[in-house]
């Protein structure tokens, strides 16, 4: 079983509608989670109540016992965070649409020699459709930053550049050290820089939602900080927009190549 990057981890939404969006058919959860496995989708499972956050997959699903079996990692640090944990929030992404589901209770298994996990079926999968969600993961190949400002003393103004994670309509994901104080939810930012490329840095108001812990693949510690676009400057949404649909499409063009 392969192990995806810890590049491309995604972040569990929080809505306030979101009873609209749940599915809680037996027949179309299977079939949700079937879609999964056989696009061999990447799926971020969360850790509670440690917010740990790791790169799976889904295995199958054991239509005899009621279950579902997700890959688990190399790194026993990551193991024993799942066997610890009250539950996994898992995110994915089908057909462009966001996905997320929660698993209790799991046992450690073996699955051809590997470590694997195994769970009762979810009884309702969150299925978001709306375009704000869409969040697309910026290639490690292809970096882009945010420049947040920090005000010193002297009436100087510097800026912090953290690596976007991800990015959507609505905002950005940034890579946070562990030991960094600058960002905590429900702070803004005025005056932000996100450097797009073949653009100028496009000035931006963020405020931090939330923080999550995330457990690399090297058993390192570091933070994802998920931020909301407060203000945009004109024409800025079409930039992003147009960004988001360039990354798509070369996105497309290398799964058409592998296919």
């Amino acid at each position: 079983m392969s192990e995806p990057t810890d590049s491309y981890l995604a972040e569990p939404v929080r809505y306030e509608e979101e009873e609209k969006y749940l599915v809680r058919g037996a027949r179309e959860i299977r079939k949700i989670l079937q879609s999964l496995i056989e696009r061999r989708a990447l799926v971020t499972a969360n850790a509670a109540p440690r917010n740990h956050a790791f790169p799976t997959s889904l295995i199958s699903v054991e239509e005899d016992e009621d279950t579902l079996l997700i890959d688990g990692s190399s790194n026993e640090t990551i193991n024993r965070s799942v066997e610890e944990a009250t539950h996994l929030t898992c995110v994915s992404r089908l057909d462009r649409i966001h996905v997320q589901f929660r698993l209790q209770d799991l046992v450690r298994t073996q699955v051809d020699g590997q470590n694997a996990f195994r769970a009762a079926i979810p009884e309702s999968v969150l299925r978001l459709q709306r375009r704000e969600f869409y969040r697309l993961q910026v290639p490690v190949a292809q970096p882009i930053d945010c420049g947040i400002p920090q005000h010193q003393a002297d009436g100087e103004t510097t800026y912090q550049h953290y690596r976007v994670l991800d990015i959507s309509g609505g905002g950005i994901a940034l890579a946070v050290q562990a030991d960094d104080p600058t960002l905590r939810p429900y702070r803004e930012f005025p005056d932000c820089l996100l450097h797009l490329p073949d653009t100028g840095p496009l000035s931006v108001r963020l405020m931090v939602k939330s923080l999550h812990r995330q457990l690399n693949q090297n058993g390192t510690e570091s933070w994802r900080a998920g931020c909301q676009f407060t203000d945009l400057p004109r024409g800025a949404d079409a930039q992003i927009q147009r960004y988001i649909f360039r990354l798509e499409r070369q996105r497309s063009a290398r799964e058409r190549g592998a296919a």
